[in-house]
C-alpha cells in the first residue's frame, strides 16, 4: 500500500524501520515542526523527521494538520492509509477522510485502558501487571476507535517507563505492519472498544514527578519508575532540587521518618510511610548523575537530614 507515516519522537522510529522493510511504499512522513532543543536552543528536526531526511523521504511539518497547504499535499500524495505513532497533534475530520483506508494509530496500552498521552507511565504508576499495544482506527474521539489488533507485555518489577516503552515500540511495530498487511489484503477486521474498563492517561507533569515520601514504599518506587526517564523523578535537599534514579524498596530496612536519609556503607536509604527505599543514582543541580553513596559523601549528609 501507499503510505504516509505520522509520528514525531524516537519511540516512533522502530515502526518506521519496520514499514520501510515491509514492502509497502512510504510516500512521506508527517511530523511536528522543528523545535528548540539542547542548551543552545537551536531548532532541531524531530527523530522521525531526521529518519526521513536520512532515507530521502519527503517530510511534512505543518503547524497544524488542518492547514490547507498540508491537506492539498496529502490529497496529491493520495495515500491508501496513514499509520500513526505518537504524532502529537489532533487530526481533523477533513484529513481523516483523505486516505482510502483512513488513519490507523499504534497506541501503547490495551485499549480502552489508558487512553491519552502517557499510557505507559500511568500503567507503571498504577501498578498494572500487564500492558501492551493496540492498533486502532483513528477517529475524532480520544483513542476511541475500533481496534484492529493487540500485543501484550508483562510489566516487570524493575521496569521503568523507558524500559517498557522501548519493548512496546518494537513489538508494536510488528503489530502495525501486520495490520497494514491485512488491510492491504482485505482481511483486516476491527472490534469496537468495550464501554467498561476505560481509563485516562494525561501527560505527567514535572509536579507529578515530585516524589511523595509520605507515600508507602511501593508507591514511591512506582512513581520513580513511571517518571523515568521523563519527566524525571525529583525531590529537594537543602532547598535545592535533585533528580533521582530508580529506587529499591527494602521490606526489612530500619525505621525512618518519611524523607529521612540514612547513610550506610552499602548506600543511602530514605524513609517512606512504610519501610525505606534504597537510592540508586542522584543528580544534584548542575552536576552529573552519580551513585547515591558518592553523592551523600560529597554533600556531607548528616544524621537526621531529610528530603522534603
Amino acid at each position: 500500500m501507499r503510505l504516509v507515516f505520522a509520528g514525531t519522537p524516537a519511540v516512533a522510529v522502530p515502526a518506521l524501520d519496520a514499514i520501510a522493510a515491509s514492502g509497502h511504499e512510504l510516500l512521506a512522513v508527517l511530523t511536528r515542526p522543528d523545535a528548540p532543543a539542547g542548551r543552545g536552543r537551536g531548532l532541531a528536526r524531530s527523530p522521525v523527521g531526521a529518519w526521513a531526511d536520512a532515507h530521502g523521504v519527503e517530510v511534512l511539518t505543518p503547524a497544524r494538520p488542518r492547514e490547507p497547504e498540508f491537506l492539498d499535499r496529502l490529497r496529491e500524495l493520495a495515500p491508501d492509509c496513514v499509520p500513526v505513532v505518537a504524532y502529537g497533534a489532533l487530526v481533523p475530520p477533513v484529513a481523516l477522510e483523505i486516505p482510502r483506508y483512513g488513519w490507523i494509530n499504534l497506541h501503547f496500552s490495551l485499549l480502552p485502558a489508558w487512553r491519552g498521552a502517557a499510557p505507559v507511565q500511568h500503567a507503571v504508576l498504577h501498578g498494572d501487571e500487564l500492558t501492551g499495544a493496540s492498533v486502532f482506527e483513528l477517529e475524532e474521539g480520544l483513542d476511541t476507535g475500533p481496534v484492529y489488533g493487540t500485543v501484550t507485555d508483562e510489566i516487570r518489577p524493575a521496569d521503568t517507563s523507558g524500559d517498557l516503552l522501548e519493548r512496546l515500540a518494537h513489538s508494536g511495530a510488528g503489530l502495525l505492519v501486520a495490520v497494514l498487511d491485512a488491510i492491504g489484503a482485505g482481511t483486516a477486521r476491527t472490534v469496537p472498544q468495550p464501554a467498561d474498563g476505560v481509563s485516562l492517561a494525561p501527560k505527567l507533569t514535572v509536579e507529578d514527578a515530585r516524589v511523595r515520601w509520605a507515600d508507602p514504599a511501593f508507591a514511591v518506587d512506582r512513581r520513580v519508575r513511571a517518571c523515568t526517564p521523563a519527566p524525571g523523578p525529583w525531590t529537594t535537599f537543602r532547598d535545592d532540587r535533585v533528580k533521582l534514579g530508580p529506587v529499591t524498596p527494602l521490606p526489612d530496612g530500619p525505621e525512618l521518618r518519611p524523607g529521612e536519609l540514612h547513610v550506610e556503607k552499602s548506600g543511602v536509604l530514605v524513609g517512606t510511610a512504610t519501610t525505606p527505599v534504597r537510592l540508586g543514582e542522584v543528580r544534584a543541580a548542575g552536576k552529573k548523575a552519580m551513585a547515591a553513596g558518592d553523592w551523600a559523601r560529597g554533600a556531607r549528609v548528616t544524621a537526621g537530614e531529610v528530603f522534603a
